[in-house]
């Protein structure tokens, strides 16, 4: 892992806009906290593709790439990310990442794929286009200056891609981004007199980073919020990802996502006390973590001190590097994100969930990464109050010769009985839904005209009613005995049972309405088993109390 955490932090630093040693100072302590505080132990933390790409994407607004100013908004913004993560681990907040459903992370995954990518072509070819969050700003200017690439450039940037991609299939376990770099090294160094026009890394200075508190501005801080939660987002999904598919291979530990936040906040906190930029876990190193048989955080301490005998003895080495090299490894690394099955697979399975990954994959793409997640959280918490709001209510027909009441829709031999009205509501019944519920019932009552004499509303799947949700069943229940309609309620759950007699549903329906299941309601109907129905009014009345 600490053979490809050097190659990468360089790389990786290039797309947030920094010098390549910010890339190896972020590759230190994080990895150091995450190993002692973190919940997995072969998530491996460091510098990312897509949290710099958004880390470049914001800073870049507020200062020029690469300057003074730059970097220290870019450490700054570190510390912020961390001290959010670390204040949500505190308060318990991991449930947050709820709102990013699959899709929603498989769109926006495939998009800042596309995005880093596209923004690496100007290595790749030496020609200084445009940097963009925004696909089509980076796409049209490559279109108009495409004629203008550097030849030497390309031809090192496409070999060392088609090197990465062909060594990956003889064997993942090579660690063909530290190949490419020295095959790119060796050729710039004893060839350069053929490639005096490819862009090379240059010097990286020597040493370990100093201590220095970052300075703290206000108007800065407002600034940078947004940025700042979308790394947070970003950040905690990708751990929190990563770390659930290395769980499901072992069981010998879980992952808790408020730990996780904890780690990571005071990881990306104490690393911008030593000029580190925002860090989260890595895909690609976490697997090469969990292929090479690491068991315990050791093996990320194994990884530092790697990168710390980089830093004291071997940055000299890096001074012939090629960009175009560094620009292969992050496209091979990124395209491999971009999820297209996902994508068909919801299209013939979900279209609702296939729409949300594809309006979080255009958001992304076309507005940018930091309003692409938003989006797609806002996409999924409207989808999510639609849903419980509207939820399924299915009518229920008896099944001959047996005890069961199923859905009339699906099963077309059930009876349904002329004078019996058997409703299943398959949600909480609450605030948002309440309207719902009585408009359905309404409807579904007026069909069966002026012979109805009894609803059943089987209350097995819902599990929450709120005052809103009781104050509405009480107003049917008075609505329709008025008209000559009893109304009983079947399979009530014991807490939903208590709201509704704290409520005072039994001033409105005797507890003899209250039934273990529709059909012990029909029978109770049908022939007045009082005996039977007693003894469970009892029952429920006596575990009330």
């Amino acid at each position: 892992m600490g053979i490809i955490l050097i190659p990468q932090g360089i790389a990786y630093a290039l797309i947030a806009g920094l010098p390549p040693i910010y890339g190896l100072y972020t590759a230190l302590v994080p990895q150091i906290i995450y190993a002692i505080f973190g919940s997995s132990r072969q998530v491996a933390i460091g510098p990312v593709a897509m949290d710099s790409l958004i880390v470049a994407a914001g800073v870049s607004t507020l200062a020029l790439a690469g300057t003074d100013s730059y970097i220290e908004i870019a450490i700054l913004l570190a510390l912020m990310v961390g001290a959010i993560q670390l204040l949500m681990g505190i308060f318990r907040l991991g449930f947050i990442v709820n709102f990013l459903s699959k899709p929603v992370i498989s769109g926006f995954t495939s998009a800042a794929a596309l995005i880093i990518g596209f923004n690496q072509f100007r290595n790749l070819f030496g020609v200084d286009f445009t940097r963009s969050n925004q696909i089509q700003d980076v796409a049209i200017d490559i279109w108009k200056n495409i004629s203008e690439l550097d030849i030497p450039t390309t031809i090192i940037g496409f070999s060392a891609a088609l090197i990465i991609i062909v060594l990956r299939k003889v064997n993942k376990k090579i660690p063909n981004a530290l190949l490419v770099v020295i095959l790119g090294i060796v050729l710039v160094k004893y060839f350069g007199g053929a490639f005096e026009s490819v862009a090379i890394i240059k010097e990286v200075p020597s040493g370990l980073p100093s201590y220095g508190v970052p300075e703290i501005d206000i108007d800065q801080l407002k600034e940078l919020m947004p940025i700042a939660l979308t790394l947070v987002l970003v950040g905690f999904l990708e751990t929190i990802s990563i770390g659930k598919s290395l769980e499901a291979k072992q069981d010998e530990y879980r992952i808790r996502p408020n730990q996780e936040l904890v780690a990571l906040g005071l990881g990306n906190m104490v690393g911008s006390l030593f000029k580190a930029y925002p860090s989260t876990s890595s895909f690609s190193r976490s697997a090469i973590n969990q292929e090479s048989g690491a068991t315990t955080g050791m093996a990320a301490l194994i990884s530092v001190g790697m990168v710390v005998v980089t830093l004291l003895f071997l940055t000299p080495v890096f001074y012939y590097l090629p960009k175009a090299v560094l620009a292969a490894i992050i496209i091979v690394a990124v395209f491999g994100l971009i999820n297209v099955k996902d994508g068909i697979h919801l299209w013939k399975t979900n279209n609702l969930d296939f729409w949300l990954l594809f309006t979080t994959f255009v958001s992304t793409l076309f507005l940018g990464i930091e309003y692409g997640i938003f989006a797609g959280v806002a996409l999924s918490m409207i989808i999510l109050i639609f849903r419980t709001s509207n939820p399924y209510i299915a009518v229920l027909g008896a099944v001959p010769d047996s005890d069961f009441y199923k859905n009339s829709e699906r099963f077309c031999n059930v009876v349904i009985e002329e004078d019996v009205l058997v409703i299943r509501f398959d949600a909480q019944l609450f605030f948002a839904n309440a309207s719902y519920f009585r408009d359905n019932l309404d409807e579904l009552a007026a069909k069966k005209g002026p012979a109805l004499k009894l609803i059943v509303i089987d209350a097995e799947s819902i599990n929450r009613v709120d005052s809103t949700g009781t104050e509405m069943l009480m107003e049917r229940i008075s609505y329709y005995k008025k008209k000559g309609i009893i109304f009983y309620l079947a399979g009530v759950k014991g807490p939903v049972r208590d709201s509704l007699f704290r409520a005072g549903i039994l001033d409105r329906i005797d507890i003899n309405h209250f039934f273990m299941n529709i059909y012990t309601a029909v029978k109770f109907y049908r022939t007045g088993d009082r005996e039977h129905q007693k003894k469970y009014a009892e029952y429920i009345h006596h575990t009330y109390k």
